[in-house]
């Protein structure tokens, strides 16, 4: 019963709050309505709106810390989120508008009101829907374009973004293995072909989106309409995003399309280096794909701790179980 009426107080509130702010959203905006909780988004609350603007509804999104304060260790922190995302507005990188960053005397927790962007980001049909049959031999092209403008963002802009070398990477994702006390022969099998070919640090780190990938995409009939997600954002090594991209884990069964599972390596590089990015090191873009399948079979592999554990739930069960899968990947790659 308790339930039943904490659900409504936390939508009120958050109703209340956001319709007090709504002048800051937009000037001569009155309030807000339609408020709903959305289902996406894995680590952050994502809530839709309209805002009120005379006789003009307009959408918005509220992308806010779960419970409003609690921030990951691991991300860049919403504030900062906002702060790349508009940057990279800037410099002509598709992405949703951040309209209003929250402060702490509005109420409302850690978070930010971006514009709604209309667009598909479910993998599957992306990569197998009809609708998008005609724009997915462009898209891998436009990755790599989009992928070489977020690389020119300045990270002395950032300074408290994470930064890290392929090695410190790769010696923090062991730990986090081993740490999981159940020893799997592919794991181990991996991490030593990637210590054996860690590349060197970056002469010239970059700022690295860190998450970019089909799931993450927000997609039109044009192609790539924005890009989401910006929390595990960092300055590092700029193929880390060429090679997450390819992930198996992220072409939704399109197995023969190494990117997101629409495209092909040649188009990404190409749209990438005639975009102004580095030439792209494909040794170390492979290196990083390698250390992505296996960065997401330990975070798979987690999960089943946390199952038996504090959380029982589902979706800990269903991921945990795609730990098998990762290990299919890696030992396809490192036979290459």
């Amino acid at each position: 019963m308790e339930a039943d009426v904490t659900k409504p107080s936390l939508e009120a509130d958050l109703e209340r709050g956001l319709s007090s702010v709504a002048g800051k959203i937009a000037a001569g905006a009155s309030g807000i309505s339609g408020l709903r909780r959305l289902s996406g988004g894995a680590s952050q609350e994502l809530w839709r709106f309209d805002l009120t603007e005379g006789e003009t509804r307009t959408p918005m999104i509220l992308r806010r810390a779960p419970g409003g304060d609690r921030v990951s260790e691991t991300a860049a922190g919403l504030e900062i989120e906002a702060a790349l995302i508009q940057a990279a507005d800037r410099i002509g990188v598709p992405v949703p508008p951040v309209r209003y960053v929250l402060s702490p005397k509005d109420g409302l927790g850690r978070g930010f009101v971006m514009g709604f962007v209309e667009g598909e980001t479910l993998g599957g049909r992306i990569v197998k829907g009809e609708a998008f049959a005609e724009v997915r031999p462009r898209l891998a092209r436009q990755c790599g374009e989009i992928l070489a403008r977020i690389h020119t963002l300045d990270p002395a802009d950032f300074p408290t973004l994470k930064r890290s070398t392929p090695a410190e990477l790769l010696a923090q994702w062991l730990g986090a293995y081993r740490a999981t006390e159940w020893p799997r022969p592919v794991f181990e099998l991996a991490f030593r072909w990637l210590e054996r070919n860690c590349p060197p640090p970056p002469t010239q780190p970059r700022l690295v989106h860190g998450d970019f990938r089909n799931g993450n995409l927000m997609f039109g009939p044009g192609g790539v309409r924005a890009v989401l997600d910006w929390e595990l954002a960092h300055v590092g090594d700029p193929m880390e995003d060429l090679g997450w991209i390819c992930v198996n884990s992220w072409r939704f069964g399109m197995v023969h399309k190494p990117v997101g599972g629409f495209g092909d390596l040649g188009d990404l590089f190409a749209g990438y280096e005639a975009a102004g990015g580095p030439p792209v090191n494909r040794a170390a873009a492979k290196w990083w794909e390698v250390f992505g399948s296996m960065r997401w079979g330990v975070m798979c592999s987690g999960m089943s701790a946390a199952f038996r554990t504090v959380d029982p739930s589902v979706e800990r069960a269903v991921i945990a179980r795609r730990t098998s899968e990762n290990e299919l990947d890696l030992m396809r790659l490192l036979a290459d």
